[in-house]
Order: structure tokens, then sequence, then C-alpha cells
């Protein structure tokens, strides 16, 4: 019986001693848990837009018949107004198709010997509807755009009644398009237009014309995106 306590006293020590031993072994440290890498999603243009813009044109008009004309001289002016479109983007590429209305104040006069009181060619609204092709850079874009022109054109001379009709025309251009926060978008552009020529017969000007007009517009907008 004695030898059967001391056995089981002596495991019991044995037991102990390894405990003890176990504890004076050192802690494994915990290893940092790596932080997910943040990718950034890269900005899409495809969508709706509506927006406002505005600037300067300067360029050349004209009065003409068979016989006689002014020869080119300056016409220029602000203008603003309002822009519609839609972007869709595949890759880097982005096409698109835009129109825009603006209130136009684009005018000159000549005072050339055909016209010793002064031949006005004015432009009071201009509108365009163009294609846009642009390069995605992530939140910048700068593309190129073409397509058709409209407004009117007015010739008028003191004293006379004058003539104003709309016509249709052409224009292209470039510009680069960049991503505010939140839905806005800011862009600056530029275009050259042309109308063609109006006719404005010898009731209206003193004598029968062509008056033509040509324009490059320099201007900034701000767009929504829906």
């Amino acid at each position: 019986m004695k030898r059967v306590l001391f056995a089981g006293v002596g495991l019991v020590a044995l037991a102990l001693a390894g405990t003890a031993g176990a504890a004076d072994l050192p802690r494994r440290v915990a290893q940092p848990v790596a932080a997910p890498v943040y990718m950034p999603v890269a900005y899409n243009w495809t969508g709706f837009y509506a927006g406002i813009s505005g600037g300067w044109g300067f360029g050349n008009s004209s009065w003409k018949n068979a016989n006689i004309s002014t020869g080119d001289f300056d016409v220029s002016g602000a203008l603003i107004g309002g822009t519609l479109g839609y972007n869709w983007q595949n890759g880097p590429a982005v096409f698109g198709i835009e129109t825009d209305l603006s209130w136009s104040d684009i005018h000159g006069r000549s005072h050339a010997a055909v016209c010793p009181d002064g031949c006005k060619t004015t432009n009071s609204w201009l509108g365009t509807t163009r294609g846009r092709l642009g390069y995605a850079i992530d939140r910048w874009m700068p593309y190129v755009t073409g397509g058709v022109a409209y407004g009117d054109i007015k010739g008028s001379v003191p004293g006379l009644a004058g003539n104003s009709d709309t016509s249709v025309g052409w224009t292209v251009g470039a510009g680069v398009e960049f991503a505010l926060p939140g839905n806005w978008t800011a862009k600056g552009e530029y275009l050259y237009v042309d109308l063609g020529d109006i006719t404005c017969g010898a009731a209206n000007c003193g004598a029968p014309a062509k008056i033509d007009f040509t324009s490059n517009i320099v201007r900034a907008g701000l767009n929504y995106r829906f």
C-alpha cells in the first residue's frame, strides 16, 4: 500500500514539474494581420449629362454678289447656353453625342466702299449637334468632336429693314473634360463653326448680297452626370 501511495505522489510531482517547465517557455508572438490592399476604382464616363457653357466667339463675315464684295471683316462677341449629352465608355475609348444651344452676341460691321453706311452681320443664337470621341485617363478625358452647326445670320444696313434667316453648316473641334467630386465635370472646348450664307435682297439691304459667317468658339462648361 505504501508503494502505491509513493508512486501516486511521484506521478503528481512529475506532472506539476512539467507544467511549471511549460510555463517558463517563451510565448509565441502573434503575427500582425496584413491590411487589405486598397484598389481605387477607375472613373467611368458612361451616362447622360446636362450642363451650361459660355465663352467667346471671333471670326469673319463678308457681303458679296457677282460684282461687289466687302471682303472679310471681323465679327466677335460672347455666348452662353445649355448642353445635353450621353457618353458610352468601352475600355479607355469614350463615344458620345452632344447637343447645345446658346444665346449669342457675335457681330461685326464693314465700312468698305460698297457699304459706306456700314454693312452689319449679327449672329444672335447658335447651336450644334456633334459626335464626340474621347480617351479616358481616369478622371481626365481629352476628346475630338464634329457635326452639324445651325444658327441665325442677320444682315442689316442703317435705314433699311435688313434680313435674318436660319442657316445650317458644320463644326469641328476638340476639348478636354475633367471629373470633379460628386457627379460634376468641367470642360474647356474649342469649335470652328461655318454657318454658310444667307441672301439679303436689294429692298432690305440696298443691293442683293450673300452674307456668310464663320466663327471660332472658345468656351468652358460645367456638366452634371445623372
